[in-house]
């Protein structure tokens, strides 16, 4: 097995492909759809702010002349000594948190007091979760990844739901291509984007040989059946297949979104960044460009369809393009 080779090991060509992917990576993070949909973004109910990865929220009574003035209102203990480093997000005044040993817990967000707990969820998406509600708004969903599982909880009860998949769990490892009980991981990080009745989700099988693809999947929140999936690491017929050896879709691995996806919610598109292939410091036994690895992927958010794709470098120095694309309207 080839050992993975520094940057300080590469040639001067091959460093400068290197830091020319950082700095479009690092452009792409700012921005990358000019004229998309107005957002409100009066609360923070999505991980990142909302579906346009904005970080941002409108404020009318915090501004730069009193926010040196704010004083801490009231204090949740965690009791666990945990260095969490998960997104809480905020809907209808309610705060959604993980704490006391990796447990979903409900606040009130003007007071912090505890309004219902789900204990014990270890293996929980690190970074947070998604929010879903009807048109009616009588149905709130919780929606995340646990241990390679998919899950919803009530966000009104923190009770599990059933309903949802198969006695409420939808198992992220099938549907691959590949035999589950050898996908060692496959959940990401982050937890998703929510558009309409979807939950559209990356993954994070890694880079190293024998990973899992990084197939884009969307799934609905109300059944947790599997109704698309974008082929990062394209089959026989579809475009991009003639950029990888024969049936590499069958052993390669990777070429996955594990950062963030972002949505523009008015056009439909999903945008999602993807990382390298395996192995991802070793491409001799991958000539090609390998389309989708190392590229920015538009797709039609209620079909998973290609609309276009832009492949920041064709590279074996293990780049990666984690940063969630920014919309930005003008």
């Amino acid at each position: 097995m080839q050992k993975k080779t520094s940057m300080l090991n590469l040639n001067p060509a091959g460093l400068a492909r290197c830091l020319k992917t950082a700095l479009l990576s690092l452009a792409m993070g700012m921005m990358v759809s000019l004229g998309a949909a107005e957002q409100n973004h009066k609360q923070w109910s999505d991980y990142g702010g909302g579906p346009d990865s904005s970080h941002f929220i409108a404020l009318d009574r915090i501004d730069k002349s009193n926010v040196s003035q704010l004083q801490v209102a009231w204090v949740y203990p965690t009791e666990d000594g945990h260095p969490y480093l998960f997104n809480p997000i905020v809907v209808d005044n309610v705060m959604y948190v993980l704490a006391k040993n990796s447990s979903l817990v409900a606040l009130d967000a003007a007071t912090g007091k505890e309004i219902w707990i789900h204990a014990n969820l270890p293996g929980l998406t690190t970074r947070g979760i998604a929010y879903w509600e009807s048109k009616n708004r009588k149905d709130r969903r919780l929606i995340f990844a646990i241990n390679d599982y998919l899950e919803e909880i009530d966000a009104r009860t923190g009770k599990s739901i059933l309903t949802f998949g198969k006695h409420g769990l939808v198992d992220l490892r099938q549907g691959l291509g590949r035999d589950p009980k050898t996908v060692n991981r496959i959940q990401t990080d982050t937890p998703g984007r929510v558009f309409g009745d979807l939950i559209l989700l990356g993954s994070t099988p890694g880079e190293a040989y024998l990973a899992p693809p990084g197939d884009i999947r969307a799934y609905n929140v109300i059944t947790g059946k599997l109704v698309w999936t974008f082929h990062t690491i394209p089959h026989p017929g579809e475009f991009g297949y003639d950029t990888w050896p024969k049936d590499a879709w069958k052993y390669s691995g990777g070429a996955n979104t594990w950062g963030e996806i972002t949505v523009d919610a008015k056009r439909g598109i999903a945008y999602c960044p993807t990382g390298s292939p395996t192995y991802d410091y070793y491409g001799a036994d991958r000539i090609g460009a390998n389309l989708f690895a190392n590229s920015l992927v538009a797709l039609d958010a209620r079909t998973g369809k290609r609309l276009w794709h832009f492949q920041m470098v064709h590279t074996t120095c293990g780049t990666t393009t984690p940063r969630p694309p920014r919309s930005c309207s003008r």
